[in-house]
């Protein structure tokens, strides 16, 4: 794997999960939306998504309220915080048997491959990287999900410190 796709995958996983919460849990892998350094929500088994559907709250514990008036929820897991039924399509399209890293892996992969940011990404153009990508993970700048986004200046800070070679 390209040392700027390694450090893009792993600046993926920081913006939507933070560095603590990888650092305490299986580098990701095996946390459930909603989870914080001080409260992780881990799964056991790479077996299957974990398909557990979770109610969204803020830092005081209140509902995230979405654009339709009602609580927002989520089946997101795993490092890249993929959600049910993107597992189960890519499961059948890539010929996944489980949840394990490298499936996880694998599917981020695609998801970037299909926003046309692979080449961004392996020639250092991380910021035009992360524009097109933003539509497929929640924490990226000018996602819009109505959900906490990091800006550019930290991603591009994370993908620095992963290794990656900004252009």
């Amino acid at each position: 794997m390209n040392t700027n796709l390694r450090a893009f995958l792993q600046t993926v996983a920081v913006s939507e999960l933070t560095a603590r919460l990888l650092a305490i849990s299986d580098n990701g892998y095996n946390v459930l939306v909603g989870s914080t350094p001080d409260h992780p929500r881990l799964f056991n088994s790479y077996r299957d998504h974990p398909r557990q559907l979770v109610e969204l709250r803020d830092k005081r514990g209140d509902p995230i309220i979405g654009q339709d008036g009602r609580p927002l929820k989520s089946t997101a897991a795993g490092r890249y915080q993929i959600k049910r039924d993107i597992f189960d399509a890519y499961k059948v399209r890539l010929k996944l048997t489980d949840f394990s890293p490298a499936s996880q892996d694998a599917i981020a992969i695609q998801l970037i491959r299909e926003c046309r940011a692979l080449d961004d990404i392996e020639a250092g153009r991380v910021a035009v990287a992360i524009d097109k990508c933003r539509s497929r993970w929640a924490s990226l700048p000018g996602a819009g999900y109505g959900q906490r986004e990091n800006t550019l200046d930290e991603l591009a800070l994370a993908f620095r410190r992963s290794g990656g070679v900004i252009a």
